[in-house]
């Protein structure tokens, strides 16, 4: 969904020229006849969808400086163009006072006015991810904060913001890749228990040997190594929330331990005379089924009801289309950014093909797709190029192959010399046939008997294996002897273009 753009303009012929700018710049077009009417828009179900607003001054009942008075209070955080026939020293100092992010002067030039929306939504998605990470880590993380459009996932919310109003142990389901972490740090978030510490363990990464010292601690001397007292994740998480994730795949033993632990509130730190209070609230989190782990006793059935109190399912990715466009703008304007890349957005077919796809890897592997578009993109916008191992499992879309050149007739020999790469094969060949790299041209020398440059050579070479094996990048790849990502870089360098089949 295109980012919304809300026009504030009282002149009809202005609006409707702005409502045309604006769509063609490819956003969405919000028109309000009036400052009242653009807070009711702000105030009612499309307000969210707004990213910027472009306001003119001069309006009745109500002028655009006594707007922004208004808009300070409510959505501080939308970046307003101010636009006027005026362009006094004085009227642009009231209003970027008022609030005003850029000043433009009536009639507006339209390349004037895209630069500006572009730098303006730019710069306010990175102080909105700047934002959102440094909640992350103060732990007040909130479901506002998810990048969740989907019916389906607002079900998640709705959820997750009950759970958040309790200590109820959540079990957070879902496939790998989904997203649990972010909803049990938002249901924190939501919680009494915001700010606190916010421990996150990844059970399926702690060596078996280690797991009870991990999570409940050890005294010093408790065991061979232990050189100092060490404290638990439990005991880290005090008086705030412990996330176990992947917490099926606890051995047995620890989760005997684990289970009086959560009856109790107490752990036992290994060496330790006495048990340590604790006061957790417990979010666990797993990929897998675990009513069939029960079923086969690889998961205990005391423990799995002690976890499963309050279950959330997260749906993958496939199932919540709706959240995949507004997820590809915050990658593209993350990444873009770490990478010093200028890219602003992605097209119209390049979007639909990734909706297409079905995201074995969900919102992870949705992540680092755009991360290595963003590397590989050449323009200012990601195109179906940009995008060659999607587009080689979407049926109806290839990146595009540079038309293959007209055979060149086989230069003279200049002096004796070898003149064609092959042409030593072409005169040992049999009458009849052409020996490869003869019959497509490909000199070694210049018509006046100088070296070609080593790189024009390795251009036609690849252009040439491009048409003998019609596309096949991993047979292209092979033959030429490199690595397919060697070969990608070679012709994204050299301004070829490659279909991948």
């Amino acid at each position: 969904m295109a980012t919304g753009i809300l026009i504030v303009e009282d002149d009809p012929t202005q609006r409707r020229i702005l409502e045309e700018l604006v769509r063609r710049f490819g956003y969405e077009a919000l028109v309000a006849e009036n400052a009242i009417k653009a807070l009711e828009i702000l105030a009612g179900p499309t307000g969210r969808r707004v990213g910027l607003i472009i306001l003119d001054l001069y309006m009745p009942e109500m002028d655009g400086l006594e707007f922004l008075e208004h808009l300070t209070s409510r959505r501080s955080e939308i970046p307003v163009i101010v636009q006027t026939a005026e362009g006094s020293i004085e009227t642009v100092v009231k209003a970027m006072r008022a609030g005003a992010s850029d000043f433009v002067v009536k009639p507006v030039n339209p390349e004037r006015l895209r630069v500006s929306m572009e730098n303006l939504l730019k710069v306010n998605a990175l102080t909105e991810e700047v934002r959102r990470l440094n909640k992350k880590v103060k732990g007040v993380l909130t479901f506002d904060d998810l990048i969740a459009e989907s019916q389906v996932m607002q079900q998640v919310i709705r959820l997750g913001r009950r759970a958040a109003k309790s200590n109820i142990p959540v079990l957070i389901e879902g496939e790998s890749g989904v997203g649990k972490e972010v909803v049990a740090r938002a249901i924190q978030g939501e919680s009494e228990r915001a700010g606190k510490p916010f421990v996150a363990v990844n059970c399926g990464a702690i060596p078996e040997n280690l797991v009870e010292s991990t999570l409940f601690g050890h005294e010093k001397g408790a065991f061979t190594g232990a050189v100092a007292r060490h404290l638990g994740k439990f005991q880290e998480a005090s008086g705030g929330t412990l996330f176990l994730d992947e917490v099926t795949e606890l051995p047995l033993d620890a989760q005997v331990k684990l289970l009086r632990a959560l009856q109790e509130g107490e752990v036992d730190p290994v060496g330790a005379r006495r048990p340590v209070k604790v006061d957790v609230r417990i979010i666990s989190a797993t990929n897998r089924n675990m009513i069939e782990m029960v079923k086969a006793g690889t998961f205990r059935e005391d423990l799995y009801y002690r976890l499963n109190v309050f279950p959330i399912m997260v749906p993958p990715l496939r199932k919540r289309l709706a959240d995949i466009p507004p997820l590809v703008e915050h990658f593209i304007v993350r990444f873009a950014a770490e990478e010093g890349r200028k890219v602003r957005g992605i097209d119209g077919r390049a979007l639909e093909m990734l909706m297409k796809y079905n995201w074995p890897g969900n919102v992870r592997q949705l992540e680092n797709t755009v991360f290595r578009a963003i590397v590989l993109a050449e323009g200012d916008r990601l195109t179906v190029d940009d995008f060659p191992q999607i587009a080689s499992l979407v049926e109806g879309y290839e990146v595009s192959v540079p038309e293959a050149p007209k055979p060149v007739e086989e230069p003279r020999l200049p002096q004796g010399a070898e003149a064609v790469i092959g042409a030593e094969a072409a005169r040992s060949a049999t009458p009849g046939t052409v020996a490869d790299g003869v019959a497509l041209g490909i000199p070694v020398v210049t018509e006046g008997g100088h070296i070609r440059r080593l790189e024009d050579v390795e251009a036609d070479m690849i252009r040439l294996a491009l048409r003998r094996y019609r596309g096949q990048m991993s047979e292209v790849a092979r033959k030429l002897g490199i690595g397919r990502s060697t070969l990608y870089r070679k012709i994204r360098a050299l301004g070829l273009e490659a279909r991948e089949r």
